[in-house]
């Protein structure tokens, strides 16, 4: 039996939706601000954030400041609509998802992943490495990086 995991984080960042878009959306910039993902390159002749395109994303996963793991993961954009959503699914199983709404004179971005883990697997990542508030707390952290970056231009 499997079981689906998300999380979601929300920030409104003063600026306009097309812009912080525009930031999220290339994910050569997230090495900036995800405390795990720390690079990311398009591949596969890819050289934007259009359905189909494909990126690798290089992780550390640290513990009290000491690496515990390195992976790099393949991705494919599976939906890109310029200044309104952003969705990629990581290795085939996690989808990671960024919704951008006018608010204000800013922008209101939500970000949420689902993945659906099963058997041991699912057991490790849930309830051993608590992997879904891990994400969670994670991409508050991006996106509160993300907002600190673009408010200060």
């Amino acid at each position: 039996m499997s079981s689906l995991s998300t999380g979601t984080a929300t920030v409104v960042i003063a600026r306009p939706p097309h812009e912080v878009w525009a930031a999220i959306s290339d994910v050569t910039r997230m090495g900036d601000w995800s405390p795990e993902c720390i690079a990311a390159r398009w591949s596969g002749g890819a050289t934007g954030p259009v359905v189909g395109a494909t990126f690798e994303g290089d992780n550390v996963a640290k513990v009290a400041g000491r690496t515990m793991k390195k992976w790099t993961t393949s991705s494919q954009v599976s939906v890109s609509e310029p200044g309104a959503v952003f969705e990629f699914v990581a290795e085939g199983y996690t989808t990671w998802r960024y919704e951008f709404a006018a608010e204000g004179d800013g922008t209101r971005v939500t970000e949420t992943f689902s993945y659906s883990a099963s058997g041991f697997q699912g057991f490790m990542y849930d309830k051993v490495l608590r992997r879904g508030s891990m994400m969670t707390k994670g991409m508050q952290a991006t996106l509160d990086r993300v907002k600190s970056a673009l408010e200060a231009r």
